[in-house]
């Protein structure tokens, strides 16, 4: 797909076929991910591409503690949406139905952990773009790694590297239009805030 096809039909692709993803797609995704920008082109980041069954279930059953024991109720939303419920379904049990995810690291010792992101997520949004190109579905997620300590046990990772994104991918398994968006008109202001972007 042209990239503006592509930018206006990215969603978030919860629900994912099990079938494997063949690893020269996987290859073409990580291929892109190293062509994001990063501060001085030190390049910190990490994946780890978790495809076997055992560590995907570990991960899937952390993720569902996590959601159930604090996350569920700190986004629930006054009134339920079909978003809310999704991600509630998501991250009850369908995330674990992912045939591959990949979780992007930051390397610690190429800069500051709090500088990371400006680097770190370009990459990811590079994955998220590719493996839509693809004809594939996937999302980003912070949940399954907010507890960096039993992610790093659940995938060995060595103290330097910081688990920053989880982004499971594979063969969409629901159909999605494009995504509802505010106008960009409506959020942007010319020279300084409150001048609209467009008159009238």
């Amino acid at each position: 797909m042209e990239f503006f096809e592509l930018a206006h039909r990215q969603r978030a692709y919860r629900f994912l076929e099990p079938d494997p993803v063949p690893e020269e797609l996987i290859e073409q995704i990580l291929d892109v991910a190293t062509k994001a920008p990063s501060a001085q082109n030190t390049q910190p980041w990490e994946f780890i591409v978790v495809q076997d069954p055992a560590v995907r279930g570990r991960l899937a059953d952390h993720t569902r503690h996590l959601w159930e024991s604090f996350a569920r109720d700190y986004s629930r939303p006054d009134v339920d949406t079909y978003q809310w419920s999704h991600t509630d379904e998501w991250a009850s049990g369908a995330f674990a139905r992912a045939p591959v995810v990949i979780v992007v690291c930051g390397d610690t010792r190429a800069m500051d952990a709090a500088l990371l992101g400006s680097s770190i997520f370009p990459a990811v949004q590079n994955i998220l773009l590719a493996a839509l190109a693809l004809g594939l579905g996937s999302l980003m997620s912070t949940l399954p790694i907010v507890s960096a300590r039993e992610a790093r046990e659940i995938l060995d990772l060595p103290e330097h590297l910081l688990p920053m994104a989880t982004v499971p991918i594979g063969r969409p398994s629901r159909r999605l239009g494009p995504p509802r968006r505010i106008p960009f008109a409506d959020k942007t202001h010319r020279d300084r805030h409150g001048v609209p972007w467009r008159e009238g």
